[in-house]
């Protein structure tokens, strides 16, 4: 923002400096004095080329901030499942079942010091 002010008062300024060349040598309607242009087609023109000249700088301000968010969104994604793959492939995980026993459970048998009636 502050760029296209500061471009348009140079342009501004430099027409002010210089009106009297720009108004005998530069103006397109030098010859033509009744239209009294006095160079204000030449500073149109610069005006007009000074804007294109933001708006193309803007563009490629705003595509080149999309680049550097595509470049770090590609650096952080990745594919979990080819990533999982990767790592597990030269690694063996052991995984044992605990030894089993296939005997029926009881419960314990009630303490003969207490000599309960049955």
């Amino acid at each position: 923002m502050t760029g296209s002010s500061l471009s348009r008062f140079f342009v501004y300024a430099g027409f002010e400096m210089n009106q009297k060349y720009i108004a005998s040598v530069l103006c397109e309607n030098r010859n033509r004095p009744e239209m009294h242009c006095n160079g204000k087609c030449y500073l149109m023109k610069k005006l007009k080329q000074a804007e294109e000249k933001e708006k193309r700088q803007e563009e490629n301000n705003f595509k080149k901030g999309l680049h550097e968010i595509v470049a770090v969104y590609e650096k952080i994604s990745f594919d979990p499942i080819s990533s999982l793959l990767e790592k597990k492939k030269h690694q063996y995980i052991r995984f044992d079942l605990p030894d089993c026993s296939f005997e029926i459970l009881h419960p314990p048998p009630a303490p003969t010091y207490l000599n309960l009636p049955v």
